[in-house]
């Protein structure tokens, strides 16, 4: 058996996949049962590359054009091999090794230069490519879906709107939003509560949208938008929201953040962080998307985020919902 076909074999629980080499040989692997996908190899070299780095060379490869999907699509693929197995069922396989995590984490560390030239390469490629899938108000983050059958512009209203009723705000309020994106959610929050809204983000992109949006509404005396890194701000403000920001500030850096979310509220404050997370232990970034779509980012698990806020001084209230992210 190939050297693919073990690994194949190994981390494949349910289904089967049929690599189809180069010269136009064919073996079928896995224990059936479930989907079948059909994987063509185009050089003599992509099986080793996949072999010795999965979770990296897969991607790579198939933007190149050295794997394509003969029988059915590359989702098909990702979920046989990523979610054959849910995590509430026990643990799987995973993609490659995971050693020295905590070396790999000393080097992962994002401090504001860094941070920002992060951002930068995935934000700053043109509004354009973002209002291709987002809904109108440019959310980018997990939508709301009250009603499976709701459209996306729906879900991110009731998204807005869930958040804004947890924050219970008050007229007047000082309210930061880390990472506040488009304007978005600073906008809704002025003109659904009346507060005033200072919006963070390290995207310049998003700055100018930002800006010319609250212009145009009338508001930019009271929504107010920088570029600034959150560890520069000073406060107090009564209320923090963050939106889907988390995800990049790094495993390193959580009690620095929590630590800091806590010096910028006032004593009777209310922080709301909104954020993907991942069930079960803590675990290492996907290569292929902390390459080459956002650099230095970290999906937190939910005892990350409740340690670190509690050694911060914070009194965390966790709230789970399974919600469809936007594409």
């Amino acid at each position: 058996m190939a050297l693919i076909g073990r690994f194949i074999e190994q981390i494949l629980p349910i289904g089967s996949i049929t690599i189809v080499q180069a010269d136009g040989g064919r073996e079928t692997y896995g224990p059936g049962g479930g989907k079948h996908v059909a994987v063509r190899l185009h050089d003599r070299r992509a099986a080793l590359e996949l072999f010795r780095n999965p979770r990296l060379k897969l991607g790579e490869l198939y933007m190149d054009g050295r794997v394509t999907i003969e029988d059915g699509t590359i989702l098909d693929l990702l979920e046989l091999i990523v979610g054959a197995k849910p995590w509430e069922k026990g643990k799987r396989k995973a993609l490659g090794k995971g050693k020295g995590r905590w070396l790999k984490r000393f080097f992962r560390r994002n401090d504001p230069t860094k941070s920002r030239r992060n951002v930068a390469h995935h934000y700053d490629v043109g509004n354009q490519l973002y209002e291709l899938f987002l809904d109108r108000d440019l959310q980018y983050s997990c939508a709301y879906f009250t009603e499976p059958s709701n459209s996306l512009e729906q879900a991110q209203e009731d998204k807005k709107a869930h958040i804004a009723a947890k924050l219970y705000l008050k007229p007047g309020q000082r309210v930061l939003d880390i990472g506040c994106g488009w304007g978005g959610m600073a906008l809704y929050l002025n003109r659904v509560a009346d507060v005033d809204v200072l919006g963070i983000t390290l995207s310049e992109e998003q700055l100018k949208v930002a800006r010319r949006r609250a212009e145009e509404a009338g508001v930019a005396d009271r929504v107010r938008f920088q570029l600034i890194d959150y560890r520069h701000l000073h406060g107090p403000f009564d209320r923090i929201v963050s939106v889907g920001m988390f995800e990049h500030v790094g495993a390193a850096h959580y009690e620095e953040f929590y630590a800091k979310c806590r010096e910028l509220l006032t004593d009777d404050g209310v922080m709301l962080l909104h954020t993907i997370g991942k069930l079960g232990g803590a675990g290492q970034p996907d290569p292929f998307t902390d390459k080459w779509i956002f650099p230095g980012y970290h999906l937190p698990s939910l005892s990350q985020m409740s340690s670190g806020a509690k050694r911060s001084g914070l009194s965390p209230a966790i709230s789970r919902r399974f919600a469809s992210t936007t594409p």
